[in-house]
């Protein structure tokens, strides 16, 4: 076995062999493991070896920020959705291994692999053809409606966030995930915060559901023909809660339009969307949204800015990692530059409205 950095796979064979010997490979095989998210986000690992491939998130190296990462949330959302419409990866396992370590030395969960790919690429699309991809970003909004459309309580999520004042946590809990990671100034992102707090849309305004947090097409696990690809499973539910479903829909406005806001966005945030090979227009996204959540079109004027500065102060904490030498993976030495356009582009939905 081949150690890969923040993954013991010797003490994740015995852990293994020990609470789900079903699932462990045969008697003296080896595991092996691929790093295949590398801190961006919480590590991801693909094993193999075992009686079915396994995915191992844990969070990632070095600074970490309280309130991310949270394996407990990721874990306990993916088993409440299982079989509710909304498609998740099996869950395995929560465990605690702070004090061990003998396997990651922090928290981890487990889930078996869903087969398929993660289209974050443009070149990607020339396995579908138009219509298919057409009809896949329509499943990816209809998808995103049937969650908001969830009762909570009926899955046991009931308990999962406190709505009432949602927007508000939110603003400030970024505010505090700026603060921690800022090793320069940021005029733009400090004017975009302000203007965010100064027009919050109205408490009696916003619904409440269960909002996945981070919802982008590279967050999905793609199957089917090119004709009729089809979403296998929604991933990355570190951020989800419960609150103001507006906010994922705003997020997806972000990541769907990404390749617009700076030359280098792409190959930094990945995406393959391109409406040129028959990805809908982010509008035709939001109508069909609307429709299958039965909701009338909403304004996201507010909603568009925040995912702007929301992905700016993510990014920004990478760009802190990545000074300290704890990223794992290329292109960090770049993402740090994305951030001033990203408020620029906030700044400008609070101008225009849009």
């Amino acid at each position: 076995m081949t150690d890969t950095p923040g993954l013991n796979l010797a003490g994740f064979s015995d852990w293994l062999a020990q609470a789900h010997p079903e699932l462990a490979g045969p008697p003296g095989g080896d595991l092996r493991a691929t790093l295949i998210a590398g801190g961006r986000s919480n590590l991801t690992y693909r094993v193999d070896g075992t009686a079915h491939p396994l995915i191992v998130r844990r969070p990632p190296l070095g600074h970490v920020l309280a309130s991310a990462h949270d394996m407990g949330r990721e874990h306990r959302v993916i088993s409440a959705l299982a079989g509710s419409g909304v498609p998740v990866p099996p869950a395995v396992d929560l465990v605690d291994d702070t004090a061990a370590g003998a396997v990651t030395g922090t928290s981890f969960f487990v889930m078996r692999v869903v087969e398929g790919v993660v289209l974050a690429s443009p070149r990607q699309n020339a396995d579908y053809t138009p219509s298919g991809l057409h009809g896949l970003g329509l499943e990816f909004a209809a998808t995103l409606a049937r969650l908001h459309t969830l009762d909570a309580a009926s899955v046991g999520l009931g308990d999962f966030g406190r709505p009432d004042g949602y927007l508000d946590r939110q603003l400030r809990t970024w505010r505090r995930q700026l603060e921690a990671s800022r090793s320069r100034d940021l005029p733009e992102l400090d004017r975009l915060q302000q203007r965010l707090e100064e027009r919050m849309p109205p408490a009696a305004d916003v619904r409440s559901g269960i909002v996945h947090g981070d919802y982008r097409l590279d967050n999905a696990i793609i199957d089917g023909p090119a004709d009729a690809p089809r979403i296998a499973a929604i991933l990355d539910w570190e951020m989800a809660t419960l609150g103001d479903p507006l906010v994922d829909l705003g997020m997806l406005g972000m990541y769907w339009n990404i390749a617009s806001l700076a030359p280098d966005a792409v190959g930094l945030t990945r995406s393959a969307v391109d409406p040129a090979a028959g990805y809908p227009e982010f509008d035709e996204l939001v109508d069909h949204y609307a429709l299958a959540a039965g909701i009338r079109t909403p304004d996201l004027t507010w909603y568009r800015a925040f995912a702007a500065y929301k992905l700016a102060v993510i990014l920004e904490g990478i760009h802190y990692r990545y000074r300290q030498g704890q990223t794992l993976g290329d292109g960090f030495d770049r993402i740090g530059q994305l951030v001033e356009p990203l408020a620029s582009t906030g700044l400008s939905h609070t101008t225009t409205g849009v």
